[in-house]
C-alpha cells in the first residue's frame, strides 16, 4: 500500500485581468500561494478524503513576474507523511505569456518554449485523525511505486518541461568534497595553495574539520607544476592520512596533455577513490583528451586498484558514456556522478541544466557538483538544495567573495556546511560517507592489506 509519497497535483490557470493588482498588470504574491493551496487541498483529498488545513509554508520563493494572461500551471507534490501531517513542496511554471511590445495587439501572447518557474515554496498540511476517511492510497489514475526522489511529473500537454524535476532532498546525508590543489591553480593566483605533502595534509585536516568527508588529490612538483608521480602521491597520502581519515580520491585526469600511463600513476597507490573522467572536451584553450579507448583503459585500472570510480561528467554525452560502461561490464552499480559545470568549453552552469543531467543518470545512482569560479557557491548550494553532494576548494574557485581570496580550502568548505544544515542536510563525516559510498572502512582495508603481505598504499 503506497503511503501517498510521490503522489502528484497539477492546475493550469490563465491570470485575469482581476488578478492584476500593481502597474502593469502585476499579479501578486499571494495569487499563486492560492494557486499552491487548490493544489494541497486536491492533494489531501486524494490522500485522505478530506480537505485538509493549510499549517504552514516552510519556505517560500518568488523567481519571475506573473501578469494578466499569462498562464500558470501550478503542481504540488507529497514529500513526507506523518500520522496526521502531510509535508508537501510546490513549483509554479509561466507556459504561456501575453505579449507587450509596442506595436504588438494587446490579445498576442506567446506559447514558451521553455517553461518560466515562477514560484516554489514548501509547506505543511495538517488532517486531523479522526477526518482521514480512508487509508492512504493513492487514486488509481495517480497509483505507483514511491519514487526514489519526491519529483514533479511531466504534465501533458506541455511544451518542454524538464523531465524529472527534484523538488525535494531525497535523504539528509550530504557528502562534501575538498579539491584543495587542482591542476591548474597556481600560487601566483593565491598564495594559500598548498603544495608540499606536509601542506596538503595540513590542509586536508582543516577541511576535515570544517565538514569534508572526502578530499579530491592532485600533487605538485617542488617547482609547482601539475604532476601525477606515484612517489609524490604516495608520500601525500601518508602524510595526510597521518593526520585524518578523510577519504582520498586521487585524480586520473592529472592536467592537459598528459597520457593515460602518466594520468594512471596515483592509482598504483591504491586510493579508496579515483576519478573516471567519461568524455574529452574543450577544457579552455586546451583539449582534455579523453577517448573512447582511453576511458574504457582507466576504468580497467581503477576496477584493478579496488577503487571507488566518481563518474566525471562535463557534458551530457559524458553521462551515456557513462552508461555504456555500466552497459559493458567495466562499470557496476551503484554509479557515483560528478557533474562538473562551468569549465570554459564545458557544459554551462545553469539550473535548468543541472536538472536535466539529474534526469539522465539511473535510480540508485548518487551524484554532486563541481563548479568552477563564481560559479561554485550558486551550484554547490543548487545541489544541495536537489538532494545533491557538494565539491568546494581553491581547485575551482579561489575566491571566498568577490575579490577576497579564501585562505585555503577550508573556508569554502565551512561555509557550504553551513548552508547545508540550514537547508536540512546532514553533513556526514567519512565513516558515514565511506557506507554510503559502498568502500570498505579504513581498519578492514588496513587488515587486509595486512593479510596480502603489506600495506595498501605500498602494494601494486
Amino acid at each position: 500500500m503506497s503511503t501517498g509519497v510521490g503522489l502528484t497535483v497539477t492546475l493550469r490557470v490563465r491570470m485575469g485581468a482581476h488578478d492584476a493588482h500593481y502597474a502593469g498588470e502585476l499579479c501578486d504574491g499571494a495569487r499563486i500561494l492560492a494557486l499552491f493551496g487548490d493544489v494541497a487541498t486536491e492533494l489531501l483529498i486524494r490522500l485522505d478524503g478530506d480537505e485538509g488545513l493549510f499549517r504552514a509554508y516552510e519556505a517560500v520563493e518568488f523567481l519571475a513576474p506573473v501578469r494578466a494572461g499569462d498562464f500558470i500551471e501550478a503542481t504540488g507534490v507529497v514529500t513526507k507523511v506523518g500520522a496526521t501531517s502531510r509535508a508537501m513542496a510546490f513549483e509554479a511554471r509561466k507556459v504561456v505569456a501575453s505579449v507587450r511590445e509596442p506595436g504588438v495587439a494587446p490579445s498576442a501572447a506567446d506559447a514558451l518554449a521553455e517553461p518560466v518557474i515562477v514560484c516554489r515554496a514548501l509547506g505543511t498540511c495538517v488532517v486531523p485523525k479522526e477526518l482521514q476517511r480512508r487509508p492512504r492510497l493513492v487514486l488509481p489514475a495517480l497509483s505507483a511505486p514511491p519514487p526514489d526522489h519526491a519529483q514533479l511529473p511531466e504534465p501533458r500537454p506541455i511544451i518542454t518541461p524538464p523531465p524529472r524535476i527534484i523538488v525535494t532532498p531525497p535523504e539528509s546525508a550530504l557528502i562534501l568534497t575538498a579539491a584543495i590543489v587542482g591542476a591548474e591553480t597556481t600560487r601566483a593566483q593565491t598564495p594559500h595553495l598548498p603544495v608540499t605533502a606536509r601542506e596538503l595534509a595540513d590542509e586536508a585536516a582543516r577541511c576535515r574539520d570544517a565538514g569534508a568527508a572526502v578530499v579530491h588529490l592532485h600533487v605538485r612538483n617542488p617547482d609547482g607544476t601539475p604532476s601525477q608521480s606515484r612517489a609524490l602521491f604516495a608520500e601525500a597520502i601518508a602524510a595526510i592520512q597521518e593526520k585524518t581519515d578523510v577519504i582520498l580520491q586521487t585524480s586520473t585526469g592529472g592536467a592537459v596533455g598528459m597520457g593515460v600511463d602518466e594520468r594512471a600513476q596515483p592509482l598504483l597507490c591504491r586510493p579508496e577513490m579515483a576519478t573516471l573522467n567519461c568524455g574529452t572536451l574543450n577544457f579552455g584553450d586546451g583539449i582534455f583528451d579523453n577517448a573512447r579507448p582511453l576511458i574504457r583503459d582507466m576504468a580497467a585500472r581503477i576496477r584493478e586498484a579496488g577503487s571507488i570510480p566518481e563518474l566525471e561528467c562535463y557534458e551530457v554525452g559524458h553521462i551515456h558514456e557513462a552508461l555504456s560502461l555500466l552497459a559493458e561490464g567495466l562499470l557496476a552499480e551503484p554509479l557515483h556522478f560528478q557533474f562538473v559545470l562551468g569549465v570554459p568549453g564545458g557544459i554551462a552552469a545553469r539550473e535548468d541544466v543541472l536538472r536535466f543531467m539529474i534526469g539522465q543518470i539511473p535510480r540508485g545512482s548518487s551524484w554532486g557538483v563541481a563548479a568552477v569560479g563564481r560559479h561554485q557557491r550558486p551550484m554547490t548550494e543548487l545541489a544541495m538544495q536537489l538532494g545533491g553532494h557538494a565539491r568546494v576548494g581553491l581547485e575551482d574557485n579561489i575566491y571566498l567573495e568577490k575579490g577576497v581570496l579564501a585562505e585555503g580550502s577550508a573556508p569554502l568548505v565551512a561555509r557550504a556546511a553551513a548552508f547545508a544544515r540550514s537547508v536540512g542536510r546532514e553533513v556526514v563525516d567519512p565513516d558515514r560517507a565511506r557506507q554510503l559510498l559502498g568502500i570498505r572502512p579504513r581498519a578492514a582495508a588496513a587488515q587486509a592489506g595486512a593479510a596480502g603481505g603489506g600495506s595498501a598504499l605500498a602494494q601494486g
